[in-house]
C-alpha cells in the first residue's frame, strides 16, 4: 500500500455569507462578465415594486401594511415604492433598463418621480418624464422642471391639485 496519496483539484477564493472569503472548487468565474457600474436605486426599487405586487396578487402576503413589516420599512416607505406601479407601463420599462451608473449619483431618483406617480393621465405622465430625463444633470435632479419657473416643492403641488379627489 502507498504511503502517501495525493488528490488535485482546482480551487479559487470567493465571497461566501457575511464577507468571508472561502475556498470554491473549479476554475475562478471571468472577471469580465460582470459589467460596470451599479444598476440606477430607483430601477431596483421598480423591481421590487414589481415583485411585491405580485406577492401580493398571488396572496402570499395579505398587504402593504404586512410587506412594510418584513422589509423593515415604514408604511409610508413602502407605498412611495409601491406608487411606482402608478406609472405608464413605457415610463417603467424606462427605468428598469436605465444605464449603469458608473460614477457619482443617479441621474434620476425615487424622489424625483413622485410628482409623476401622482398624475393619472399616461400621457401626462410621458410628457413630464420626458421633460425630467431631457434635464439630467452630473448632480443628479431635484424635481421636474416647471416652465413657470416654480421650486419643485409647489411644481409637486400643482401635480396634485390637477389629480381628482375621487382618485
Amino acid at each position: 500500500m502507498p504511503d502517501s496519496v495525493t488528490v488535485e483539484f482546482k480551487v479559487h477564493f470567493g465571497r461566501g455569507p457575511a464577507g468571508r472569503r472561502e475556498a470554491r472548487l473549479g476554475d475562478a468565474p471571468d472577471a469580465t462578465a460582470v459589467p460596470a457600474g451599479s444598476v440606477p436605486r430607483v430601477a431596483r426599487l421598480m423591481a421590487l415594486a414589481i415583485r411585491c405586487e405580485e406577492l401580493v396578487r398571488r396572496g402570499g402576503i395579505t398587504d402593504y401594511a404586512e410587506l412594510a413589516e418584513l422589509g423593515h420599512v415604514t408604511r409610508a416607505r413602502m407605498t412611495q415604492i409601491m406608487n411606482l406601479l402608478n406609472l405608464a407601463p413605457i415610463i417603467q420599462e424606462e427605468i428598469l433598463f436605465l444605464p449603469r451608473t458608473t460614477s457619482g449619483r443617479d441621474p434620476v431618483g425615487e424622489r424625483d418621480l413622485r410628482p409623476i406617480t401622482s398624475v393619472v393621465d399616461w400621457r401626462e405622465q410621458r410628457r413630464l418624464w420626458k421633460a425630467l430625463s431631457a434635464n439630467t444633470t452630473s448632480r443628479g435632479l431635484r424635481g421636474v422642471p416647471d416652465p413657470k419657473g416654480r421650486r419643485p416643492s409647489q411644481t409637486h403641488a400643482v401635480l396634485l391639485a390637477r389629480v381628482p379627489a375621487a382618485v
